[in-house]
């Protein structure tokens, strides 16, 4: 995705091409905060950080804590050290599918990115996650994910493609959102969740849902 994305357009074509924006990022980033408010010193990572969009709703909830973003772009995560100054997160530019930093996490967040891996990729993630994850950790992904049935995806994408059109998208727009999603390897919702719980992950579920877009999580 990192690859395809223009780091200087991002931010706005992220806000069109996700109509459900505001709710969506802020749920996740209650949810994490939610967890880590009585830690005096919280660890939070960012998976697929890219420009640090998630990262600010997490910490203007969160306040003080210890942040690292995770990307394969520095491209993009240039953008998020600067919108993250103040905070001073720890960067590390690797993909998702290499070991997670050597660090224990109060709480693991990922937005709109771990669709680009495989099943087994995504599975293997979520087990590299779990193991990172401090007692009473949170993991929060703000995904999207693939319908359960043909007649669910198509109706996802109508109100995906209607709802960024009533946002001002422009043809062009959703034609190269298109094509970044012809390379998408979405899963289902249940799916995902049902990993968690495999993996070992407590009180696994989904919190919020438009659409393709939806937020799940799991605590360790």
């Amino acid at each position: 995705m990192s690859k395809i994305w223009n780091a200087a357009e991002y931010d706005l074509s992220r806000r069109r091409l996700i109509p459900c924006f505001d709710l969506f990022y802020a749920t996740a980033a209650d949810l994490a905060a939610r967890t880590v408010r009585d830690i005096p010193s919280p660890v939070v990572l960012d998976i697929g950080a890219g420009t640090g969009l998630m990262s600010e709703f997490v910490m203007q909830r969160v306040g003080v804590a210890s942040l690292y973003l995770l990307d394969e772009s520095s491209e993009m995560t240039a953008k998020a050290l600067i919108r993250l100054e103040q905070f001073k997160p720890t960067l590390f530019i690797q993909s998702m599918t290499e070991p997670l930093p050597a660090v224990q996490f109060d709480a693991v967040v990922s937005s709109v990115a771990i669709h680009h891996l495989t099943d087994d990729e995504t599975r293997k993630l979520y087990e590299r996650i779990f193991h990172a994850l401090a007692p009473g950790g949170v993991f929060v992904n703000a995904e999207q994910v693939l319908g359960e049935t043909e007649w669910e995806e198509n109706l996802y994408d109508e109100m995906h493609i209607g709802g960024a059109r009533a946002l001002g998208s422009d043809e062009d727009e959703i034609r190269g959102a298109r094509e970044r999603m012809s390379y998408d390897r979405s899963a289902t919702l249940s799916e995902q969740v049902t990993w968690l719980k495999e993996i070992g992950f407590e009180k696994a579920g989904m919190f919020f849902q438009w659409g393709r877009f939806a937020v799940f999580a799991g605590w360790k």
